[in-house]
């Protein structure tokens, strides 16, 4: 049976306050009260800035010892320069994670921008960028990326697929190295839709019956209703394989 490491795409969302965070907890809390229920993030704030060394070791000093994040790398590299001439920032980028995360350092998430459709060549660029002693996940937003000689080739070197719930994309658990990673964005409504019980529990299905799975990442970022969060405690319920929760929206 996998590992299982189940949480949100960010936690500091205003509109949590009240649905998820007690109304008279300050901010400044909210991380800890996530992480009290919780034992992963994904740190998408590295997305939109360059993450420095304070901050980051910040993540570790207050997060709890079994505690890990996931991080997504800063959009200058995947988005701007797709990987080109980016040696030196992608250097710098995993420097700062693995110095300041340490040991609660789990996978480095790549999104790729929606516009880039597959090419051989653009796939042997990003792979030879990577720092292959990390746990790489890819995440493309173009349905030509869905197809075998990705995952075979990917695979030989040991990076992860990201199989992902979204409205445009296909939603397969894609198996392609013992690390699995899934985002669920919202579907129909990209990031706002909450997904049943029974579709998570065919999820965790899929996943469990899958004995080359070892670890499982997965990330809930309909957050605008504040499904990310239902979601996910649901999800892990359903995966330690006790009773599953009401897929009604409460105050926890």
């Amino acid at each position: 049976m996998a590992n299982w490491h189940i949480g949100c795409s960010g936690f500091h969302y205003k509109n949590w306050k009240g649905p998820f965070y007690p109304a008279d907890l300050p901010q400044k809390r909210w991380f800890e009260f996530y992480s009290e229920r919780f034992k992963t993030l994904e740190l998408n704030v590295t997305f939109y800035k360059f993450p420095q060394l304070p901050m980051v070791q910040a993540w570790y000093e207050k997060s709890p010892a079994d505690f890990n994040f996931s991080v997504k790398a800063p959009k200058g590299i995947t988005h701007y320069k797709q990987f080109i001439n980016c040696g030196q920032l992608l250097s710098d980028f995993y420097g700062v994670i693995q110095e300041g995360l340490k040991e609660k350092l789990g996978c480095v998430l790549f999104q790729m921008p929606p516009r880039m459709a597959y090419k051989e060549e653009k796939l042997d660029r990003i792979i030879e960028a990577l720092d292959l002693s990390q746990k790489n996940v890819l995440e493309f937003r173009h349905e030509t990326w869905w197809n075998a000689e990705v995952f075979a080739k990917l695979s030989m070197h040991n990076i992860t697929f990201c199989g992902q719930s979204h409205p445009l994309l296909p939603d397969d658990v894609i198996q392609n190295n013992q690390v699995l990673y899934y985002r669920f964005h919202g579907v129909p409504d990209l990031y706002r839709s909450p997904y049943s019980t029974q579709s998570l529990q065919a999820f965790a299905d899929t996943v469990d019956a899958d004995k080359r799975i070892k670890e499982a990442f997965v990330y809930f970022n309909n957050d605008i209703e504040v499904w990310a969060v239902h979601n996910a405690l649901e999800l892990g319920l359903l995966a330690a394989g006790t009773k599953k929760a009401p897929s009604k929206k409460k105050t926890l």
